[in-house]
């Protein structure tokens, strides 16, 4: 059966496996065997023996999304815990260097340190993928060209990753910029049909950068195992109250788009420079400055494009009956700022990582 679109949606979530005492990165292979005996086919193993992910089974509302991710992160939690670890979710571990991990021993992590060399060594970062069904692979590519400008507003409520190897980077998520050295990332060009999406898979592919399309590391992709358009460019939120907001508002945002495209709607384009630019500017400020609003291709404070984004999505959300969650999450999320900003102040009031560590724990499972 064909599914509507946004009619069902999913999650999945990277982990850090971290020592239960000291907070510090865990080499633990054995922490996804005990998952999968807790959590079935929704636990899974990841490119670093010190990574585990999880992945919601098929929802249809946002109250499921929030029930299995509560359910997933106390299991691999209980599952990490057999084996004197605890899950850490965020974007980066505060002080963890990547020489402190091991790859997974699966020939698919092997292609593709074959393929990349180093980079593949140094994934050390966790992010969250959230899944919206869609009826036929044309609408995922209208869907795709439509996403473009609000991606980067996703991303600056998502940064959970101040800190790398023991230093303040002075981003909100540094993931997205050392993710960046990808031959793959970011948003692809405005494409407007399948076959031009297909062609350019297919050159890339011939160029030897990738194997397929489930190489492609795009902040939104059309996904190769569902048939879904997979969002990609949050962080990992130690909040579920965070991770179900990005849920909420990338399932509408879907929504609205194929709508747009079904009624043969305009919509922007920003130059792929522009976008480049916004998509740097939040992982750079998360929500504490200013950030590009691509619609009025102006600077903006971060609440007013926050709430412009809400604006052009209520009429949606309140036919799908989530508005009062989804407004009340993000005027939330204003009011606290992102988990960075948090990590932050926790750092400079404890001068210690590893107790930013600890509250990242504490949050992800709380």
């Amino acid at each position: 059966m064909t599914p509507a679109v946004g009619s069902t949606l999913g999650v999945e979530e990277e982990y850090h496996l971290v020592d239960a005492t000291t907070y510090a990165l865990a080499d633990a292979p054995k922490v996804v065997e005990a998952a999968r005996q807790l959590l079935g086919a929704d636990a899974q193993g990841e490119i670093s023996t010190s990574q585990l992910e999880v992945v919601t089974p098929i929802s249809t509302s946002l109250s499921q999304v929030r029930a299995h991710l509560v359910r997933l992160r106390r299991g691999a939690d209980q599952a990490a815990q057999r084996d004197g670890c605890r899950i850490l979710a965020a974007g980066t571990h505060p002080t963890a260097s990547w020489l402190e991990q091991r790859m997974t021993p699966e020939p698919r992590y092997e292609q593709i340190l074959a393929r990349l060399g180093h980079l593949a060594r140094q994934q050390l970062i966790a992010g969250q993928h959230v899944h919206v069904s869609v009826p036929d692979s044309e609408t995922a590519v209208h869907v795709l060209d439509r996403l473009r400008p609000d991606l980067p507003v996703l991303l600056a409520m998502s940064g959970s990753s101040p800190f790398w190897e023991g230093v303040d980077t002075l981003y909100a998520s540094y993931r997205t910029v050392w993710f960046g050295r990808f031959p793959v990332t970011g948003s692809q060009e405005v494409l407007r049909t399948r076959r031009a999406y297909d062609a350019l898979v297919a050159d890339l592919v011939a160029s030897g950068v990738v194997d397929d399309a489930s190489h492609l590391y795009w902040d939104a992709r059309a996904s190769t195992k569902y048939p879904t358009v997979e969002l990609r460019i949050a962080d990992t939120s130690p909040l579920v109250d965070d991770a179900v907001l990005q849920a909420g508002l990338a399932r509408s945002l879907v929504r609205v788009a194929a709508a747009e495209a079904v009624a043969g709607s305009g919509f922007a384009e920003p130059r792929p420079e522009l976008v480049r630019a916004a998509r740097w500017a939040a992982a750079r400020h998360g929500l504490e400055e200013r950030l590009m609003d691509l619609r009025a291709v102006e600077r903006r404070p971060a609440a007013d494009v926050v709430r412009g984004l809400l604006a052009r999505l209520r009429d949606d959300l309140e036919g799908a009956g989530e508005w009062d969650e989804v407004c009340a999450l993000a005027e939330q999320a204003l009011g606290r700022g992102t988990s960075a900003a948090g990590q932050r102040r926790t750092a400079q009031r404890t001068g210690d990582l590893t107790a930013v560590s600890r509250q990242l724990v504490e949050q992800s499972v709380g």
